[in-house]
């Protein structure tokens, strides 16, 4: 059998990759710390990489987005939304009137009882917003930041629930919001990955995230976000192999990068593209990376205002690093914390959680305001549900099921109106009752303060013109806005 010129290149690339002892990881070098050794090389096909033509749609108000994603879904009666009439109704029946005929998780079935805050709740700054006692740094940002206690959302189970916040539907296989950032505005992260996710834990069942809900879905696959590990180096095999020079391994690259290329003239496959991309990004990786990761630069103070002292795993440290990644340009970085999901124990774990995130939350946005990034930063601060305000469990600390009748979510940095409550729910906290929000308005509301009308950033995929807030109805959330 005999191979014409084509299948000869192909096998030989096969070949070549799949005898590779380095690995992508490994193939990165520190041509920035020695750029005169690569003097008319080729240019990276990752930095500041360019987005789709006519982007932005209008003047943006952002640069970059930090979404503090508590995963299990926190429960607004013990931080945001404080219902003083569910607290009188406390171990009483839950009126059917309420429930009747709606969704409930667990809760089929059983006897309805009300489930009073299990927190004071109190007045801060000029704006008097009120925040429970479980969040007392939190409470110190109320005239920085915009509580919406009147969001919504479609699924009741948590990984439908993370799909529709990430991806604005709970159908898998759809492009992230982060991905569509990167698709319609690009890169300009010179070094690192635009689209980056930090994942922490501590709380009750820490639930795993399944990578898909940074994925790239349909759009090629060089916008999908990058996982950081959050401790020891954030990317695998991020350092030089022993005995692999900074020069042979320039030549590995080159070699690789012009495989791709020849192959890509006859395939023009984006997903080629993507390769000799994710080969240059890996090369100035290894010379960035550590440098992001040094924190020796770090004053004590500023250490101390976070609570870390380095890569050590915690919400803290992922904060540090979220500040960081933004001043070197990432521009959508996504903190995942899990331990949010309830069920029982709700004090002791509600005081685990908020003592994880509650100061890390406030040194990050005080840090982000002292530096001047805020102005041009969107902080996002909630999960995938909200709770019951019915009882659940058993014992001396019940908890709350899902709930997507109603959530709590906060906005603060660019853009927006900080001191200001918006929405409320009925006396019971079951429904959104006032100036109702769902996820795909969160979604049209970021797209907008990036410069994007979210009706116009679409992606056609078999036949189809997908969007990130979909056909049903979406809209900014002007009241938010300044």
């Amino acid at each position: 059998m005999f191979l014409d010129r084509s299948e000869r290149l192909h096998e030989n690339r096969r070949s070549f990759l799949g005898q590779s002892a380095a690995g992508l990881g490994s193939v990165a070098l520190a041509n920035l710390l020695q750029p005169e050794l690569f003097a008319g090389t080729q240019p990276s096909a990752v930095a500041n990489t360019p987005g789709v033509a006519g982007l932005p749609h209008h003047l943006p108000r952002i640069k970059r987005v930090i979404f503090l994603y508590m995963s299990g879904g926190p429960s607004q009666f013990e931080t945001f939304d404080h219902k003083p009439v569910l607290a009188e109704m406390d171990g009483k029946p839950m009126p059917e009137s309420y429930t009747k005929g709606q969704p409930i998780a667990q809760l089929q079935g059983q006897a309805l009882k009300c489930f009073g805050p299990q927190a004071k709740f109190r007045k801060y700054g000029q704006s008097g917003q009120e925040f429970s006692d479980f969040l007392p740094w939190t409470a110190r940002l109320a005239d920085d930041i915009a509580i919406i206690r009147s969001m919504t959302t479609d699924q009741i189970n948590h990984d439908p629930a993370h799909t529709v916040m990430n991806t604005g539907t709970s159908i898998s296989g759809r492009p992230s919001m982060g991905a569509w950032v990167q698709y319609g505005l690009g890169s300009e992260a010179q070094n690192l990955p635009g689209f980056v996710v930090l994942t922490s834990q501590g709380g009750r069942n820490p639930q795993p995230i399944s990578s898909r809900q940074w994925h790239s879905g349909f759009l090629p696959s060089r916008f999908q976000g990058m996982e950081f590990s959050s401790t020891g180096d954030p990317v695998h095999y991020v350092r030089n192999p022993a005995g692999i020079t900074t020069e042979r391994q320039r030549r590995l690259i080159d070699t690789v990068t012009e495989l791709n290329g020849l192959r890509n003239e006859e395939v023009q496959n984006p997903e080629v593209e993507t390769r000799i991309a994710a080969y240059e990004m890996a090369f100035r990786m290894q010379a960035s990376v550590p440098g992001l990761m040094d924190i020796s630069d770090e004053p004590p103070h500023v250490l101390d205002m976070y609570g870390t002292k380095g890569a050590d795993g915690s919400f803290a440290a992922n904060c540090l690093l979220a500040r960081r990644l933004a001043e070197r340009g990432v521009r959508f970085i996504q903190l995942y914390h899990r331990g949010w999901d309830h069920h029982g124990d709700l004090v002791p774990y509600m005081t685990t959680c908020c003592g994880l995130t509650d100061k890390p939350t406030w040194a990050l946005i005080t840090d982000l305001k002292r530096r001047g990034m805020l102005d041009d930063t969107l902080i996002i601060w909630g999960g995938e549900f909200g709770r019951t305000p019915m009882f659940q469990g058993k014992g001396q600390y019940p908890g709350r099921d899902h709930h997507i009748k109603s959530m709590s979510m906060w906005l603060c940095g660019g853009g927006i109106r900080g001191g200001l409550t918006l929405g409320a729910t009925d006396d019971l906290g079951y429904h959104a009752v006032q100036d109702i929000c769902h996820v795909r308005d969160l979604h049209a509301t970021l797209l907008h303060l990036l410069g994007i009308d979210h009706r116009k950033l679409a992606f056609k995929y078999q036949g189809l013109d997908f969007r990130l807030t979909g056909v049903l109805p979406a809209k900014v959330i002007q009241p938010v806005l300044v």
